[in-house]
């Protein structure tokens, strides 16, 4: 590598342009420079020609050294407080810029470029020095904003980016070492080989988190919503978010937790929210969300939250709420979701004002060394990619992270970006506190062994400031432990663990349902007449704007169906959602091409022609509607999943829809489905009402665009965790929706929604069915009698479309056709009842589009033991469907002939049933006798 390849004419060209610039207007430029080139022209004017050439052309190499130490003074800190850190070429040596220690005494105008003025270069190198490689690295050269740039300059160059703090302001942040210190210490002691991943190691952020509440108070911030992993989680609930240590301490000692909890979770995976007040009287709401092992997950349900209370309980001021993530070194640069996050974090549906990242920098993940663990020079290098500046902090350096902290909370306020921190620091023990590091990391840990702790380190320079004596030090130290001591003492006095809910102050009014609150299913019809104002008024185009012409057909297509009494399934959708809306709800829908629609049915923006602008017809139904908004997501499922997971915790009077492009895409955020969806009431005691539209059915698309996998939704559900419902009319949509809103409680809703059925003349409801009705969990077959039927047939979603087109071309009277709209929680009731109609029915049949191991029927089965049933579907798969068409169209009607097919034997029983109709061979006939009554005489 050219020592000399980070140089070239890039900088001296700039100068000249500048330098132009300056003649031309000396007032265009800014300050600084104006003076560097007042004493380049007094130089020039009072020194030889010759001289003055030789002279001006060091100036111009003394500002390389400075630009130099500003954009890689970074690599040359003393950030890394338990390893040598990498050396890195070429250096910040003199002889890099053709400069030499002759010059050292030199006086250039150039110092005035930092504030220092005509000084010696000895000068300007010491304060370069101060300012860029002592305890704190700072990388912003790769930001394109020159405003940015000198606003991180005029922040940090004067002061030469070191902490000036009071001997009070001192004795607060040991204050608050000494709480997190002392804290780990003592769980260490009382809960031997219990893990707790410990913050020992960077105990630094305690007082540093406390700074930026503070900070951020003084600048107008009323809540921080906190995401992070296990690392150092105890210690921050304890003494930030001032969970009481009687209840951390229960959560190690508790048997079983109250009646609001289910399974529940390890103490390090528990969210928490409080009210706390700020040194000068500030009050400041903190919740601390609840998340996985998955490290990184928490990150967009975080933004998710923030974005839903900067929304509705700030009125869109981002000046008022911030969120912290709070990372780990490995994590932040491999999870694949942090990118996602940053990515958005600047879009309009998703930027929440800046978000301040922290970095747990322990410098190794799980057990693998940070070398291995990335190709990036930093973990933080994913701030680059949206011109976020990075500070790197010696962890051992409280004053220094603290000042960097405060710097950041301003800088955010400034600018409503991202801003990141890195906190090298060290772990004490291994992964765990009964895991041995020196296994992996012999070297390493030798060097930690010997280290102190934080709080040590700081109290050893506050007793040689002479402002704490050793003894003041002690004495804090034991009142602390008795402290502890007492909370654990109260700890004992119960055996049962009490999860607080979180965000308690927006769920109160609600409840966990029971069993009996899920049946009841609440009537959510809408008067006739305020349907169709509702849809007239989305059938509007303004009149000053010019659309396309297809929209406009569109527009007028959608009239006539409303005319003549008709909902299609996108006027269904579109109707919930704006009576919704004119009832005060608000709504949220984004996903790929949501606007739109990805089978372009939905358009609920109206794109003008000539200019791009967006007309959204649900924002314009009266002043006193809820706020609606629906966005075009980036290619994003695990990202923007978690958001509107996040979002809709934060908006329980909300609906909020996060709609996949294909169903089975929702699989690249599997880990926010098992996690949060499925898991988070039982494990931490969240309601959620988000919605899923998961567009599903096989039409000969392929493997993956069939399936939105519904077995995988059935194997998680279980104690009414969530809704797994497949609709198939606009009527039975309309009322779903709704009623996700006219309960007091709230559960995950998925809803299988179609593709073909968009746009299929029988998906069609009557407006009556939207004004009178309420959404129907089974659908019964009302064109049988009920005496006369022989063979039921069980199905859901669009294959009933099929069996139905089949049944009367046929002219069956004898089969019956029942749909199951809601899968879970099972409606056992309603479809015992139904059966009950056919007394004479003798085969019962699942018929289902997706292979046999995938879709409802095991789980239809396991539902219904005391039915005979027997699957039609095909054949088991590891892939959910077949690539070409034509094998498609060829399985899908041997499906649904199997349902219609005759007898063709004189054997009138159910042997007869299995052979003939479903197909199965003999020996399968012998293996299914669990089907079949002793005598084996049922007549068909």
């Amino acid at each position: 590598m050219d020592k000399h390849s980070y140089l070239g004419n890039s900088e001296i060209s700039s100068i000249e342009k500048l330098y132009e610039q300056y003649c031309s207007d000396p007032s265009s430029v800014d300050e600084s420079w104006r003076k560097f080139f007042e004493g380049f022209e007094f130089a020039r004017s009072n020194y030889d020609t010759d001289t003055s050439s030789k002279f001006v052309d060091k100036e111009f190499k003394v500002i390389n050294l400075i630009e130099a130490y500003r954009k890689r003074g970074h690599l040359f800190t003393e950030t890394n407080p338990v390893r040598t850190r990498r050396k890195y070429s070429p250096t910040l040596g003199l002889e890099n810029f053709e400069l030499s220690e002759r010059d050292l005494d030199t006086t250039f105008q150039a110092g005035k470029e930092i504030g220092a003025g005509a000084v010696s270069l000895r000068e300007i190198i010491a304060r370069l020095k101060k300012t860029y490689c002592r305890s704190i690295g700072v990388e912003y050269g790769f930001i394109r904003n020159p405003l940015v740039i000198k606003w991180i300059q005029d922040k940090i160059e004067p002061k030469f980016n070191t902490p000036d703090f009071t001997e009070e302001e001192k004795k607060h942040i040991y204050f608050h070492l000494k709480l997190a210190v002392g804290f780990e210490n003592y769980i260490h002691k009382k809960f031997t080989g219990q893990k707790r991943f410990s913050l020992e190691g960077a105990e630094s952020i305690i007082p540093a988190l406390d700074a930026v509440i503070e900070r951020g108070a003084e600048l107008g911030i009323r809540e921080f919503i906190i995401g992070m992993s296990h690392r150092g989680r105890l210690n921050i609930l304890a003494n930030i978010l001032q969970k009481p240590y009687e209840d951390i301490f229960n959560e190690f000692n508790g048997r079983f937790y109250d009646e609001t909890i289910s399974l529940g979770d390890v103490k390090y995976h528990l969210g928490f929210g409080n009210d706390i007040k700020t040194d000068k009287g500030k009050k400041v709401r903190l919740n601390l969300a609840p998340n996985p092992s998955h490290l990184e997950a928490v990150n967009p349900v975080v933004e998710g939250i923030a974005r839903a209370k900067i929304d509705h309980k700030y009125g869109g001021d981002y000046n008022k709420l911030a969120p912290i993530l709070i990372h780990g070194d490995a994590a932040i640069a491999s999870q694949g979701v942090v990118y996602e996050v940053i990515q958005m974090s600047q879009l309009e549906g998703y930027k929440t004002g800046g978000t301040i990242h922290l970095v747990i920098n322990n410098q190794v993940g799980f057990t693998t060394n940070y070398l291995d663990a990335r190709s990036s020079t930093y973990c933080t290098d994913i701030g680059k990619v949206t011109k976020a500046p990075i500070f790197h902090v010696n962890g051992d350096d409280v004053e220094a992270l603290i000042h960097v902290i405060q710097l950041a909370m301003e800088f955010r306020q400034e600018f409503h970006m991202d801003v990141f921190i890195d906190i090298l620091c060290y772990r004490r023990y291994g992964h765990n506190e009964g895991d041995e590091p020196r296994f992996t990391q012999p070297l390493l840990y030798k060097s930690i062994e010997k280290h102190l702790n934080p709080r040590d380190i700081y109290s050893e320079k506050l007793i040689k400031q002479n402002i704490f004596s050793a003894e003041d030090i002690k004495e804090a130290e034991i009142d602390y432990e008795e402290i502890l001591d007492g909370k654990l003492k109260l700890s004992l006095l119960t055996d049962e663990v009490h999860i607080k809910q979180f965000l308690d102050e927006d769920w109160g009014s609600f409840k966990h349902p029971e069993k009996k609150d899920i049946v009841k299913c609440p009537r959510t019809g809408v008067e006739r007449k305020k349907l169709l104002e509702i849809g007239n008024l989305l059938n509007q185009l303004p009149k000053d704007k010019k659309f396309f012409r297809k929209l406009i057909k569109l527009i007028g297509e959608r009239e006539k169906m409303l005319k003549a009494g008709k909902i299609d399934w996108a006027m269904g959708e579109i109707l919930a959602y704006g009576t919704l809306l004119q009832e005060g709800h608000p709504v949220r829908i984004s996903g790929q091409d949501s606007e739109r629609g990805t089978f372009s049915h939905r358009h609920a923006a109206y794109v003008v022609e000539e200019t791009g602008e967006k007309y959204f017809p649900l924002k314009h139904l009266s002043k006193e509607q809820g706020k609606f908004e629906i966005y075009n997501s980036p290619l994003s499922e695990y990202g923007v999943m978690g958001f509107e997971y996040g979002y809709a915790l934060a908006v329980p009077n909300g609906l909020t829809v996060w709609e996949a492009q294909f169903g089975d895409f929702h699989n690249v955020a599997q880990v926010i489905i098992d996690q949060y969806i499925s898991a988070a009431e039982e494990k931490w005691g969240l309601m959620n009402g988000l919605v899923l539209l998961l567009p599903h059915g096989f039409e000969g698309q392929g493997p993956e665009h069939s399936s939105a996998r519904i077995e995988r939704f059935l194997a998680m559900a279980a104690r009414n965790n969530m809704q797994i419902i497949n609709p198939t009319t606009p009527a039975n949509l309309f009322h779903l929706l709704r009623r996700q809103l006219t309960r007091k409680f709230m559960i995950p809703l998925i809803i299988f929604t179609p593709k073909s059925l968009l746009r299929h003349p029988q998906c069609i409801s009557a407006i009556d069915d939207l004004e009178k009705g309420r959404f129907i969990e089974v659908i019964d077959d009302q064109d049988v009698d009920p005496e006369k039927v022989r063979r039921l047939v069980l199905c859901s979603g669009k294959v009933f479309y099929d069996l139905i087109r089949k049944k009367k071309e046929l002219g069956v009277k004898d089969i019956a056709i029942i749909r199951i709209e809601q899968l879970h929680p099972f409606p056992e009731d309603k479809v015992s009842k139904v059966l009950k109609r056919y007394p004479n029915a003798v085969l019962h049949l699942w018929v289902q589009e997706e292979p046999e191991n995938m879709g409802p029927w095991r789980y239809m089965r396991e539902n219904m033991k005391g039915t005979d049933m027997i699957p039609v579907a095909r054949l088991a798969s590891g892939s959910p469907a077949t690539g070409l068409n034509g094998l498609h169209n060829i399985g899908q009607e041997e499906i649904i002939n199997k349902v219609f097919r005759k007898c063709t034997c004189e054997l009138k029983n159910v042997y007869c049933a299995l052979q003939c109709v479903v197909g199965k061979s003999r020996k399968e006939v012998l293996k299914v006798h669990q089907y079949l009554d002793s005598d084996n005489k049922f007549t068909i």
